[in-house]
Protein backbone atom coordinates (compact mmCIF):
# COMPACT_ATOMS: atom_id res chain seq x y z
CA UNK A 1 0.00 0.00 0.00
CA UNK A 2 1.26 3.79 -0.82
CA UNK A 3 1.37 6.36 -2.87
CA UNK A 4 3.38 9.77 -3.70
CA UNK A 5 4.55 13.16 -2.07
CA UNK A 6 2.87 15.72 -4.34
CA UNK A 7 4.27 18.95 -2.96
CA UNK A 8 6.15 19.88 0.13
CA UNK A 9 6.23 22.80 1.96
CA UNK A 10 7.38 25.17 4.82
CA UNK A 11 7.56 28.27 6.52
CA UNK A 12 10.12 29.75 9.10
CA UNK A 13 7.54 32.00 10.61
CA UNK A 14 4.00 31.38 11.84
CA UNK A 15 1.83 31.94 8.57
CA UNK A 16 -1.18 30.56 7.86
CA UNK A 17 -0.26 29.12 4.65
CA UNK A 18 3.45 27.36 3.61
CA UNK A 19 5.16 27.79 0.48
CA UNK A 20 6.33 25.14 -1.56
CA UNK A 21 9.63 24.07 -2.16
CA UNK A 22 11.92 21.72 -4.09
CA UNK A 23 12.98 19.61 -1.30
CA UNK A 24 12.11 19.72 2.62
CA UNK A 25 14.49 18.02 5.09
CA UNK A 26 12.83 15.93 7.98
CA UNK A 27 14.90 16.20 11.47
CA UNK A 28 14.76 13.00 13.85
CA UNK A 29 12.77 14.13 16.89
CA UNK A 30 12.12 17.27 15.97
CA UNK A 31 10.21 17.67 12.36
CA UNK A 32 11.04 19.75 9.11
CA UNK A 33 14.24 21.40 9.17
CA UNK A 34 13.79 25.36 9.42
CA UNK A 35 10.23 25.53 9.70
CA UNK A 36 8.32 27.00 12.73
CA UNK A 37 6.83 24.17 13.62
CA UNK A 38 9.51 21.84 14.54
CA UNK A 39 10.68 21.01 18.04
CA UNK A 40 10.79 18.62 20.78
CA UNK A 41 7.83 20.37 22.22
CA UNK A 42 5.15 21.85 21.07
CA UNK A 43 5.42 24.94 18.61
CA UNK A 44 1.53 25.79 17.76
CA UNK A 45 0.58 29.04 19.52
CA UNK A 46 -2.89 27.39 21.20
CA UNK A 47 -1.25 24.57 22.81
CA UNK A 48 2.01 26.36 23.88
CA UNK A 49 -0.44 28.59 25.76
CA UNK A 50 -1.86 25.75 27.50
CA UNK A 51 1.08 24.54 28.57
CA UNK A 52 4.53 24.72 26.28
CA UNK A 53 6.24 21.67 28.09
CA UNK A 54 3.85 19.07 26.14
CA UNK A 55 5.31 16.82 23.58
CA UNK A 56 5.13 17.83 20.00
CA UNK A 57 2.70 15.69 18.24
CA UNK A 58 2.57 17.26 15.66
CA UNK A 59 5.84 18.14 13.83
CA UNK A 60 5.03 16.88 10.50
CA UNK A 61 1.76 17.69 8.80
CA UNK A 62 0.44 15.48 5.63
CA UNK A 63 -2.87 16.22 3.65
CA UNK A 64 -4.55 14.20 1.32
CA UNK A 65 -4.35 15.67 -2.03
CA UNK A 66 -7.81 14.95 -3.19
CA UNK A 67 -9.09 16.57 -0.53
CA UNK A 68 -8.47 19.83 -2.35
CA UNK A 69 -10.74 18.05 -5.40
CA UNK A 70 -13.12 17.31 -2.80
CA UNK A 71 -13.03 21.18 -1.50
CA UNK A 72 -13.09 22.18 -5.36
CA UNK A 73 -16.41 20.47 -6.01
CA UNK A 74 -17.99 22.56 -3.10
CA UNK A 75 -16.48 26.08 -5.05
CA UNK A 76 -13.09 26.43 -3.13
CA UNK A 77 -9.63 26.37 -4.44
CA UNK A 78 -7.13 25.60 -2.58
CA UNK A 79 -3.72 23.80 -3.60
CA UNK A 80 -0.83 22.14 -1.71
CA UNK A 81 0.93 24.25 1.25
CA UNK A 82 -1.98 26.78 1.71
CA UNK A 83 -3.84 24.88 4.21
CA UNK A 84 0.05 24.70 6.13
CA UNK A 85 0.62 21.46 5.15
CA UNK A 86 4.28 20.45 4.96
CA UNK A 87 3.94 16.97 3.14
CA UNK A 88 0.93 16.50 0.44
CA UNK A 89 0.22 13.18 -0.89
CA UNK A 90 -1.48 11.31 -3.35
CA UNK A 91 -3.60 8.31 -3.31
CA UNK A 92 -3.30 7.37 0.11
CA UNK A 93 -6.02 7.10 2.34
CA UNK A 94 -4.28 8.87 5.44
CA UNK A 95 -8.00 10.22 7.42
CA UNK A 96 -8.28 5.86 7.37
CA UNK A 97 -4.40 5.20 8.74
CA UNK A 98 -4.35 4.14 12.65
CA UNK A 99 -2.38 5.89 14.86
CA UNK A 100 0.83 4.77 15.04
CA UNK A 101 1.15 3.70 11.54
CA UNK A 102 4.77 4.42 9.69
CA UNK A 103 5.18 6.69 6.66
CA UNK A 104 8.12 5.79 4.54
CA UNK A 105 8.85 9.16 2.65
CA UNK A 106 11.52 9.38 -0.27
CA UNK A 107 14.80 7.08 -0.06
CA UNK A 108 15.24 7.98 4.08
CA UNK A 109 12.78 9.97 5.79
CA UNK A 110 9.91 7.70 8.21
CA UNK A 111 7.10 9.15 10.28
CA UNK A 112 4.66 7.83 12.67
CA UNK A 113 1.08 9.26 12.45
CA UNK A 114 0.36 10.11 16.37
CA UNK A 115 -3.22 11.77 15.15
CA UNK A 116 -5.71 13.86 13.30
CA UNK A 117 -5.26 17.29 12.67
CA UNK A 118 -8.13 19.59 14.32
CA UNK A 119 -8.89 22.27 11.69
CA UNK A 120 -8.70 25.75 13.29
CA UNK A 121 -11.24 28.93 12.70
CA UNK A 122 -8.69 30.54 10.51
CA UNK A 123 -9.54 28.60 7.90
CA UNK A 124 -12.13 30.61 7.17
CA UNK A 125 -10.03 33.56 6.86
CA UNK A 126 -8.61 31.86 3.93
CA UNK A 127 -12.00 31.06 2.20
CA UNK A 128 -15.58 31.93 4.06
CA UNK A 129 -17.17 28.27 4.73
CA UNK A 130 -13.88 26.08 3.96
CA UNK A 131 -13.96 25.33 7.40
CA UNK A 132 -17.30 23.66 7.31
CA UNK A 133 -15.65 21.35 4.35
CA UNK A 134 -12.97 20.13 6.91
CA UNK A 135 -14.75 19.43 9.64
CA UNK A 136 -18.30 18.68 10.77
CA UNK A 137 -20.88 16.22 12.25
CA UNK A 138 -22.17 12.96 10.90
CA UNK A 139 -26.13 11.81 11.47
CA UNK A 140 -25.48 10.35 14.62
CA UNK A 141 -23.69 13.28 16.05
CA UNK A 142 -20.02 12.43 15.86
CA UNK A 143 -17.57 14.87 14.99
CA UNK A 144 -15.62 13.96 11.85
CA UNK A 145 -12.28 15.78 10.72
CA UNK A 146 -10.38 16.37 7.06
CA UNK A 147 -7.83 18.55 7.70
CA UNK A 148 -4.86 16.14 7.64
CA UNK A 149 -2.73 14.10 9.70
CA UNK A 150 -0.50 14.93 12.17
CA UNK A 151 3.11 12.90 12.47
CA UNK A 152 6.25 13.15 14.17
CA UNK A 153 10.40 12.63 12.16
CA UNK A 154 11.69 8.64 13.70
CA UNK A 155 13.93 8.83 11.20
CA UNK A 156 15.44 12.10 8.72
CA UNK A 157 16.34 12.79 5.38
CA UNK A 158 15.36 14.79 2.54
CA UNK A 159 11.67 14.67 1.07
CA UNK A 160 10.97 16.10 -2.67
CA UNK A 161 7.86 15.77 -4.90
CA UNK A 162 7.79 12.92 -6.69
CA UNK A 163 9.07 10.48 -3.88
CA UNK A 164 7.03 7.42 -2.96
CA UNK A 165 5.32 7.01 0.20
CA UNK A 166 5.38 3.18 1.34
CA UNK A 167 2.79 2.68 4.39
CA UNK A 168 3.32 0.09 7.40
CA UNK A 169 0.61 -0.91 9.49
CA UNK A 170 0.96 -1.21 13.29
CA UNK A 171 1.47 -4.59 14.31
CA UNK A 172 -2.17 -5.49 16.90
CA UNK A 173 -5.39 -4.13 17.28
CA UNK A 174 -5.51 -0.94 15.63
CA UNK A 175 -6.32 2.93 17.04
CA UNK A 176 -8.65 4.89 15.27
CA UNK A 177 -6.58 8.14 14.88
CA UNK A 178 -7.98 11.43 17.38
CA UNK A 179 -7.15 14.58 17.50
CA UNK A 180 -3.56 15.71 18.77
Amino acid sequence: MGGSVGAVSSNGVYSFTKPNRESITLITGLGVEGDVHAGTTVKHRSRMLRDPSQPNLRQVHLIHEELFDEVRTAGFEVSAGQLGENVTTRGIDLLGLPAGTLLRLGDEAVVEVTGLRNPCPQIDGFGHGLLKQLVGRDEDGATWRKAGIMSVVLTGGAVRPGDPVEVELPEGPHRPLEVV
